[in-house]
């Protein structure tokens, strides 16, 4: 793989998603700042970031088809989450097709319950086995691998989901989607992030090439300063 000297070097590409667009309008919420909330949406951030990087590779918006029920709505949102994020992108005619929308953002504003009754399957990924990752040290060399693995993945044109975590701090242990970066006059890599506690403004993620850490720069709710980083769901084991 590049030296990262070389990857931040190249042109920088087009974001890969567009935040309020290919983002959902609804926000993870927050359990501790929302203690008496009935209808809380809490602990989604891993499935809500999933579900915006499978949209990017399998579903296809089409606004001028006739709009379908809340139900339909749910059977096509389970279709896209179904499938594996890690698979290649689908050909236009073979993904799931949603209609009268022209957006993730339109359709998860105005179909709120209905994404929300398809998006199953948080308990699976509050559980699953890459999560115990945040009790362990990670070395600068592999911090360095995983924003070059990262940015070759954003040159290619794919958003990155990606596990950050301030353990053994019990504040940030947390799913966003890089979808975009810029490197800074100091030649630190800045990370454009979709936050799902966040749905109406990109967090950043800067990686400090000099100390081989990444930093929260700026996420929803979280103490600025050193974080760890993991890739998620980009192969079947990870």
């Amino acid at each position: 793989m590049a030296h990262l000297d070389a990857v931040a070097a190249r042109p920088r590409p087009p974001a890969a998603i567009r935040f309020g667009v290919d983002t959902f309008a609804f926000p993870n919420e927050s359990r501790a700042k929302n203690p008496d909330k009935p209808d809380l949406y809490a602990n989604y951030c891993f499935v809500m970031a999933r579900a915006v990087t499978q949209f990017h590779r399998f579903a296809r918006f089409d606004p001028d088809a006739p709009r379908l029920d809340a139900a339909g709505y749910a059977e096509r949102v389970s279709r896209v989450v179904a499938r594996p994020p890690w698979h290649a992108p689908l050909p236009a005619d073979d993904r799931v097709v949603i209609p009268g929308y022209a957006s993730l953002y339109d359709l998860s504003r105005e179909q709120e319950a209905a994404v929300k009754e398809a998006l199953v399957g948080r308990l699976w990924t509050l559980l699953h086995w890459t999560n115990w990752r945040v009790v362990f040290p990670a070395p600068g060399w592999h911090q360095e691998r995983v924003v070059r693995e990262t940015l070759a993945e954003l040159a290619a044109g794919r958003p990155v989901q990606l596990l950050v975590t301030n353990f053994p701090t019990i504040e940030l242990n947390h799913a966003v989607v890089a979808y975009g970066y810029r490197v800074a006059g100091n030649g630190q890599v800045e990370l454009v992030v979709y936050d799902p506690n966040d749905p109406h403004a990109p967090g950043t993620i800067t990686f400090d090439r000099q100390a081989r850490r990444f930093v929260a720069t700026r996420l929803f709710d979280t103490t600025q300063g050193p974080i760890r980083a993991f890739r998620m769901y980009y192969w079947p084991l990870l």
